[in-house]
C-alpha cells in the first residue's frame, strides 16, 4: 500500500495569547499544497519496522509514524507492540520548515493503519488530536480555519487555485523556539493582535529578528509579483502565491540561490486533496 502525505502552508497565523496552561491560542488558515511525502506500507513478519530516506528523520519511537502505529495497534485491541508491518517513508517535505510534514505523515499513517487493523474513524480522530495540534487538519484538507491550538477546525470555501513558490532556507526553526521567541518579544511590548489584519503570520517577526533572511525572502517574493507572501507556520519556509505557473517560474528564478532550496507546487482544494490523500 502506498499513501501520500501532502504539505500545508499557513495563509495566516495569528497568536492571540498564551493560556495559563502554557498553550498558545491561535487563529490560523491552513491551505493544502501538492508537495507530498510517500509512505510505502508492506506486510512482513516480525517487529514493526520503519525507515526513511532522509537521514535527519528519526526512525524510532520519536517519529510520529511510529507513535501512530502504537496507538492504532492498541485501539485495535491488540497486545504488545505493533508487528508484521514495515513502513518506508520517502521524504520530500523539508523538516522543520513549517510545512507540516511530520503531522501529515502521521495522519496518512493513521488512515492506513485504521484500514489495515480495522479501527473506527472516531478513535482515529481522537488519536490524531493526541499526536499533535496540526494532525487533525490533514483529515480535512483544502482551506480550513483553525482555532484554539489550531485543532478546532472549520472548513472554509476553498480559495481560488494558485501556484506556490516555496523557498526553504538552509536552516530549520523548531515550533518550540519560534513560540518562545514570540513570548519573549511580546513581553517586551510587541504590538498586539489586530483583527483587521487577516493574512499575517505573527511568528514571522520574531523568527525574522533572529534570521533576517526570512524578511528578505518575503520581500523578494513580493517584488517578484506574489499576490501574497509570508513565512509559513513556525518557519523556516517562505511562500509566495502566483496566478500562473509562468509567473511562479519567473519568481523562483529571481529568488533562487545555491544556498537554499526553491520549489514550485500548487494549492489543492478540499475534494482534490481528499481524493489524492485517500481521506
Amino acid at each position: 500500500m502506498r499513501v501520500r502525505a501532502f504539505a500545508k502552508i499557513n495563509l495566516a497565523l495569528r497568536v492571540l495569547g498564551r493560556r495559563r496552561d502554557g498553550v498558545h491560542e491561535l487563529r490560523t488558515i491552513f491551505q493544502s499544497i501538492a508537495l507530498h511525502d510517500t509512505l510505502s506500507i508492506r506486510a512482513v513478519r516480525g517487529p514493526f519496522h520503519f525507515t526513511c530516506d532522509d537521514p535527519e528523520c528519526p526512525d524510532d519511537e520519536a517519529n510520529l509514524i511510529w507513535r501512530a502505529a502504537e496507538r492504532v495497534w492498541r485501539a485495535a485491541g491488540r497486545r504488545g507492540t505493533p508487528r508484521d508491518m514495515s513502513v518506508e517513508l520517502t521524504k520530500r517535505i523539508p523538516m522543520q520548515s513549517g510545512l507540516g510534514g511530520g503531522s501529515s505523515d502521521a495522519a496518512a499513517a493513521l488512515r492506513a493503519f485504521a484500514r489495515l487493523w480495522r479501527v473506527d474513524t472516531a478513535s482515529i480522530r481522537t488519536i490524531a488530536v493526541e499526536l499533535g495540534a496540526d494532525v487533525p487538519y490533514f483529515f480535512e484538507g483544502g482551506t480550513v480555519l483553525g482555532l484554539e491550538r489550531g485543532d478546532l477546525l472549520f472548513p472554509l470555501v476553498d480559495r481560488p487555485a494558485s501556484w506556490v513558490v516555496l523557498v526553504v532556507p538552509d536552516f530549520g526553526v523548531s515550533t518550540k523556539e519560534a513560540f518562545a521567541w514570540w513570548d519573549r518579544d511580546a513581553s517586551r511590548g510587541a504590538r498586539a493582535f489586530q483583527a483587521s489584519e487577516t493574512l499575517v503570520n505573527d511568528l514571522e517577526a520574531p523568527v525574522a529578528a533572529r534570521h533576517p533572511q526570512i524578511r528578505r525572502l518575503v520581500q523578494a517574493l513580493r517584488r517578484a509579483g506574489a499576490t501574497h507572501a509570508a513565512m509559513t507556520g513556525s518557519g523556516s519556509t517562505v511562500f509566495g502565491l502566483f496566478d500562473s505557473r509562468a509567473a511562479a517560474q519567473r519568481a523562483a528564478r529571481a529568488v533562487g540561490s545555491p544556498t537554499r532550496e526553491t520549489l514550485i507546487t500548487r494549492t489543492l482544494n478540499r475534494p482534490t486533496y481528499q481524493r489524492l490523500a485517500g481521506v
